[in-house]
């Protein structure tokens, strides 16, 4: 049987506040399946309640058809996780670290050792196998959080933004771990639309709580890229409220959302303004921008579904 995630009207509430509302999703098969939306749209609440971290208001979440509110256990035993940025004991070397969550997880012993093997030389990380982990730099440790989900062998990966925070050589490591799972489910949040283009296969696009779309990369930005056009521009230091807010009020500009902390993708009316013009604008502000190129289909899609703006 092929390897499943499904949410059956997925809710919870948080007090008044509903974070995740009716949800209705089933992705299924070896593949990758990219998990977007804007911040607070319910994402990693999703995948927490997939992995049993919080119980849901109502409604289901099945991992493999098995209800992870009904059998926890059964539904996790295929499944291995990483939500948010787990922290590792400092004083542990990654061999250590690795054997610890090998015997949570009930591998056996004599495979122990060659599992975790593969796990390091999958993310990279064999030269350090005994090093302790205090002195990583947060794109090791992630390496080896990353490691720690393929320990059980495990037919649906959930991994929740996998890249965040870490430099670019790290962000494209972990891309490429990401793609060598292409035998297994891989369920991933992320808020970099360039790395979804990259590693995934399928899209689910959520906004307060609702699914927006589910299909293929290229069916959704076939079907809303909405005949605009869209740029992303670069600046040299972070992008602030006040700035996002400046070019979302150009002319022509339609709709401004954040690919990470330097760069806005800008979605605009080619009728309106024209793409030099809109260049001048936003040069004009005088904000540090240092790059403007044209951004992707995803990118343009993602702006026409999201509504709401900076």
């Amino acid at each position: 049987m092929a390897p499943s995630l499904e949410a059956v009207q997925l809710t919870k509430n948080f007090g008044s506040f509903t974070a995740v509302s009716g949800l209705d999703l089933k992705v299924q098969g070896t593949k990758c399946v990219g998990f977007l939306g804007p911040n607070g749209a319910g994402k990693t609440t999703t995948m927490k309640m997939f992995t049993g971290l919080i119980a849901a208001t109502s409604g289901s979440a099945l991992i493999n058809g098995v209800d992870v509110s009904k059998d926890k256990k059964s539904a996790l035993a295929s499944c291995a996780t990483l939500i948010e940025t787990p922290e590792i004991y400092s004083s542990l070397t990654p061999k250590e670290a690795l054997s610890m969550i090998c015997e949570i997880r009930g591998v056996p012993k004599a495979e122990r050792g060659k599992r975790i093997d593969e796990a390091l030389g999958l993310v990279k990380m064999t030269e350090w196998e005994n090093k302790r982990v205090g002195s990583f730099s947060k794109g090791m440790k992630q390496r080896v959080n990353v490691a720690s989900t393929l320990l059980s062998d495990p037919e649906v990966i959930i991994l929740d933004e996998p890249s965040t925070g870490l430099d670019p050589r790290g962000m494209s490591e972990v891309r490429s771990i990401v793609k060598s799972l292409s035998d297994r489910l891989v369920f991933m949040s992320s808020h970099l639309l360039a790395e979804v283009t990259e590693v995934c296969q399928e899209v689910a696009l959520v906004d307060h709580g609702k699914l927006l779309v589910y299909d293929t990369l290229e069916n959704v930005t076939a079907r809303f890229s909405g005949g605009g056009g869209s740029v992303q521009v670069g600046f040299s230091r972070m992008v602030d409220e006040e700035t996002a807010s400046k070019v979302s009020k150009l002319q022509g500009v339609q709709g401004v959302t954040r690919s990470n902390d330097r760069h806005l993708i800008v979605r605009f009316d080619p009728k309106a303004v024209s793409q030099d013009k809109l260049f001048e604008g936003v040069a004009g502000l005088k904000a540090g921008a240092v790059s403007f190129e044209q951004a992707s289909g995803l990118e343009d899609a993602y702006l026409s579904l999201i509504k709401e703006t900076l």
